[in-house]
């Protein structure tokens, strides 16, 4: 059994401060250094959910929720790489033998995966013959472990496998052109020909090897979880930034200063009471869900349909939230450096992903009224 290493003592609000200094320095080169990503480690981020027994400190997944919300205030991007330090439940699916191996130098591990277009991988004598060219792999600058999408088998029930690779057997191609979550590092991962041990894949979603509390929550209900509470840390900080302004400035028009203007008095008071209510709905069914697994009883489906749909809910929320601040905000948000413009290109992020498009809300009403749901990997 692994050593609890201790990490430094960083606090989050110290990562914060420094993360506010250097979110332009993201943005500018596209993705999140190396560097800060061992200040998010050193925080604690990377070790949220890994394996007790491997030395991890895994957080109840409203803990964590509530850390990548405060880190995407400051930061869309940073908190969407910080997210996915909720990405080993994932791994909890590798034999034992590996996970010991995976954390042999401390539980503070970063994973990242371009795990689409699946690519065929050539079955070999001990596992699979990796090659090909996959998007999307937020991280991956400072990741310390990458995983691509291959297809499944007769014994993964035809969902495809995830293989694990080591850095330096993987190219990145630096190919992120976006109006939002500029800096994430959301790059192509390039593998030539690497043979994968079969123990080095793991099927997203599979059954964990590792009996811990975590890894008995929904895995794929939690990975639409960490991405739609980027939304909320992003429209909060629209909503914070909105009242200052208003508070304070007068228009170029020699208007009245906005807080003495009743539309943008009630409009900002709306969009409030909405996102604080997507907010409270989408905290309400984590922690029933996770008291559902402290007790040792299975997440019913209807919990699952519950955390998909506020998950959903919730990044479509707060990207009309930072929608509606704008609209509010007159003529000076136009400008393409206008904070709000940030903030609205990140917004859009989490709502595009597939984990919370509108399908969702048709998948949870199904399995609500007890049908099956109508997509695939829904629960």
């Amino acid at each position: 059994m692994a050593q609890i290493q201790e990490s430094p003592a960083v606090t989050l609000d110290d990562v914060l401060a420094e993360l506010l200094e250097r979110r332009q320095e993201f943005r500018d080169q596209r993705y999140v250094s190396r560097d800060f990503v061992g200040r998010l480690k050193a925080a604690g981020v990377y070790r949220s959910a890994t394996p007790e027994r491997f030395g991890g400190r895994p957080l109840p997944p409203a803990e964590f929720l509530r850390m990548v919300e405060r880190i995407s205030v400051v930061d869309g991007s940073t908190g969407w790489v910080a997210s996915f330090g909720s990405a080993l439940v994932y791994l909890a699916a590798l034999p034992v033998e590996t996970q010991a191996e995976l954390y042999a130098d401390g539980p503070d591990v970063c994973f990242a995966g371009g795990l689409f277009p699946v690519q065929r991988a050539e079955p070999t004598a001990s596992g699979f013959l990796v090659d090909g060219r996959w998007k999307f792999a937020s991280g991956c600058m400072g990741a310390d472990i990458l995983g691509v999408g291959i297809p499944g088998d007769d014994t993964t029930a035809g969902k495809p496998r995830t293989a694990l690779l080591r850095p330096e057997q993987v190219e990145i191609v630096q190919e992120w052109d976006v109006v939002g979550m500029k800096g994430t590092g959301s790059f192509d991962l390039v593998v030539d020909k690497v043979e994968v041990p079969r123990e080095w894949t793991f099927i997203r979603g599979g059954e964990p090897t590792i009996d811990e509390p975590l890894y008995r929550y929904p895995t794929l209900a939690y990975a639409s979880q960490v991405l739609a509470v980027v939304g909320a840390g992003v429209a909060r900080a629209a909503l914070d930034f909105a009242t200052e302004v208003g508070s304070g400035r007068s228009g170029v028009t020699g208007a009245p200063k906005l807080a003495d203007r009743a539309y943008y008095r009630t409009g900002l008071a709306e969009a409030e009471a909405t996102m604080r209510s997507a907010r409270a709905y989408f905290y309400e069914v984590t922690d029933e869900a996770w008291q559902t697994v402290l007790s040792g009883d299975p997440v019913a489906p209807h919990q699952n349909a519950h955390l998909r749909l506020a998950s959903t809910h919730l990044a479509k929320t707060a990207a009309e939230t930072v929608n509606r601040v704008i609209g509010l905000s007159g003529t000076g948000a136009i400008a393409t450096s206008h904070p709000l413009q940030w903030l609205l290109g990140d917004a859009l992020v989490p709502q595009q992903h597939a984990f919370l498009g509108p399908a969702m809300y048709d998948a949870a009403g199904a399995v609500l009224m007890g049908h099956p749901p109508t997509v695939p990997g829904f629960q």
